[in-house]
This record gives structure tokens, C-alpha cells and sequence, in this order.
């Protein structure tokens, strides 16, 4: 039995009643038919809740409930507190204002809880990051110029990636960081996998998330933001970027450029790791391990410890070995930077 049906039955009793009392005193005062007025009243009152009960009481309710559980946490909480504060600042008042004479007397306290309730949760919501970090003990230098960071969104890949948790410890990212639900419930799902790389990699991206939080310098927390209009979670993430007016933080090559295309900024993790590879010049000499076979003939491949391969022409017969080499050429790819050599000793 839903709550709605409830609320129709309820509220076409108490109206009815309500309803019946009215037309018969009603009715008592115009000296007219008792029965006529009790049956007509009634029936509109019954008719009147149990079309109009639901909108009065359930669906309010339930609107606010779905409104609070997308509220994040941190914004719920200072909206309380800016409610409480507000309350109170009302009731200091209140004893002045009920020596006014009628009806200001009355009047006047209720308006001012309404209006300092309400200017108590505009000012705790507006300025939440700031409150919230000198409660925490972290009391910015403020300019005139300094504005509160906005937190930034992780994405499902950067999160199972790892390096998201040492970046954290370094202080580049220096704002909130968010994790939606429908994110942890994709990396939940991952780790759930029947194919074991899939389930590594999901319990990877826990453990991360656990690290995340015990280790950055800054809060991570799980939001419970959704987008019941979009389906998947990249669309999810770039929609909710757009209403939070923040960064998504990943390394997926396709969402980096949906976002982008759609006027969502992107910190992709990929790029600051090329950005920060150690450059090489052309001419330049450095040593490396020989790994395996290149795809042309005579080469050989090679990494530095960034990730970085080296592709050196006529270093086939080095396989397994390391040889010094000089640069002769870099080229940038959409997968990172690659760098070819040759060997010192055939310059």
C-alpha cells in the first residue's frame, strides 16, 4: 500500500469531519437545513482530501528527502548550522519586538526567524570551504584576490590508475577531492568481476581510494550525487562537472575529450606525466637496458624509468644488455613520448 493511497484516506477522513463541523455551524448561523449544509460540506471536504492530501504532505516530503540525500554532506551540515545560528539571532530579538503594539507583536518575530533563518543558511552554504577549514584548524592567508579552490571529480580510471594518490601527497591538487556513488559502485562492481584482472584491478582502485583518504592533505569524500537522467558513468561525471562548476580529475582518453568538448575542465594525469618525462635533446647521451626487438630490423627497445621507450636503430645484437646511446630523435605521440638512439659506439 503506497503513501499516497494512506494520505487520500486520512485526509478524506479528517476533511470530511472538518467539512461536516463547518457546514453545521454554518448552517446554524444562516438558520438554514442542518442536513443540507453537513452532507454538502462533506462531501466537498472528503473530495477535497483525497485529491489534494498527496500534494500537501507525501510528495513534499519525499521531494525534500531526495533533495537532502544529493545534498553533499559538507553543504547539508552548514546549512544546519547556518539555520541554528539564524534561529538564534531571531529569538535575541524577539523580546524587543513583542513590546511593539499589536499586530506588530506578533507579526514582526516570525518574520525575523524566517528572515535570519534564512540569511543564516544563505551565508553557512555560500561559505562553507572557508567555515569549514578554519573549524578544521587550517586558517587560510586570505588577499583580497583569494577565492576558495573548487573540488575536483574523480573518474573511475584515475582512481584504479594509483598515481592519483602520490599526486595528492605532493600538493598539486590542493582543493576537495569528490568521489560520486555512482562511481565507488562502478569500482565495486569492477572488483566483483569474475576475470581476475578486472577484480585486481577493481580491489586496486579500493585500496586507493582507502589510501586517498588516510594520506592526502586534503578531504576525500563520497558523495551521493546522481544524475538519474544519464545512464552511463562517464556521462554522469561530465553532467554533474557542468552543475558543480569543478574539474574532473582522469585518464580516459575518450572522457577527457567528450568533457572538453562539452566545457568541462580536465585534469588528465596522462599529460602531466608527459609534461614532467625528463627532455632529451637530439645529440644527448644517456644509458639504457636493451629489452627486446623493435619492429624494424636491427632495433632494439628500451625504457627509461618514467615509462619512456627508446627505440635503438642497430641495437639488436644488445638485447639483454645496457649501452650507452646518443638522442638522434624525439617524437611526440598521443601515447607519450618516444625517443630514438643509436648506439654511442656506431656514431
Amino acid at each position: 500500500m503506497s503513501a499516497d493511497f494512506i494520505s487520500r484516506i486520512v485526509g478524506m477522513f479528517v476533511l470530511a469531519v472538518g467539512g461536516l463541523i463547518l457546514g453545521v455551524r454554518l448552517a446554524t448561523l444562516a438558520e438554514n437545513s442542518v442536513y443540507l449544509y453537513g452532507t454538502t460540506f462533506m462531501l466537498l471536504g472528503a473530495l477535497a482530501g483525497l485529491v489534494l492530501t498527496p500534494y500537501l504532505t507525501v510528495r513534499p516530503m519525499r521531494f525534500l528527502r531526495q533533495k537532502i540525500q544529493r545534498m553533499p554532506v559538507q553543504q547539508l551540515l552548514a546549512a544546519i548550522m547556518g539555520l541554528i545560528l539564524g534561529l538564534i539571532i531571531a529569538s535575541l530579538i524577539t523580546f524587543p519586538l513583542s513590546m511593539l503594539p499589536r499586530p506588530l507583536n506578533q507579526i514582526l518575530p516570525f518574520l525575523s526567524a524566517v528572515l535570519f533563518g534564512y540569511i543564516g543558511v544563505l551565508v553557512m552554504t555560500a561559505r562553507q570551504q572557508e567555515i569549514f577549514a578554519v573549524l578544521r584548524g587550517r586558517i587560510p592567508e586570505r588577499s583580497e584576490e583569494w577565492r576558495p579552490l573548487p573540488p575536483v571529480l574523480l573518474d573511475t580510471s584515475v582512481i584504479i590508475d594509483g598515481r592519483i594518490a602520490d599526486i595528492s601527497r605532493t600538493g598539486f591538487i590542493r582543493s576537495e577531492m569528490l568521489v560520486p556513488r555512482f562511481i565507488l559502485t562502478e569500482i565495486q562492481h569492477i572488483a566483483d568481476s569474475p576475470d581476475p584482472l578486472r577484480r585486481n584491478r577493481g580491489r586496486r582502485g579500493l585500496d586507493i581510494l582507502r589510501r586517498l583518504q588516510e594520506e592526502s592533505d586534503f578531504p576525500v569524500r563520497i558523495v551521493d550525487l546522481d544524475v538519474p537522467e544519464a545512464r552511463s558513468a562517464d556521462d554522469k561525471l561530465v553532467i554533474l562537472a557542468r552543475r558543480l562548476r569543478c574539474p574532473i580529475v582522469t585518464n580516459d582518453y575518450n572522457l577527457n575529450r567528450v568533457a572538453e568538448l562539452q566545457g568541462v575542465t580536465v585534469l588528465n594525469i596522462n599529460e602531466l606525466a608527459n609534461a614532467v618525462r625528463a627532455v632529451y635533446l637530439p645529440g644527448e647521451s644517456l644509458r639504457v637496458h636493451i629489452i627486446q626487438e623493435g619492429k624494424e630490423p636491427d632495433q632494439g627497445v628500451g625504457y627509461l624509468d618514467d615509462g619512456t621507450m627508446i627505440v635503438v636503430e642497430s641495437g639488436r645484437p644488445f638485447i639483454g644488455g645496457e649501452i650507452e646511446v646518443t638522442v638522434t630523435k624525439i617524437l611526440q605521440t598521443a601515447a607519450g613520448r618516444m625517443i630514438f638512439a643509436r648506439p654511442a659506439e656506431h656514431l
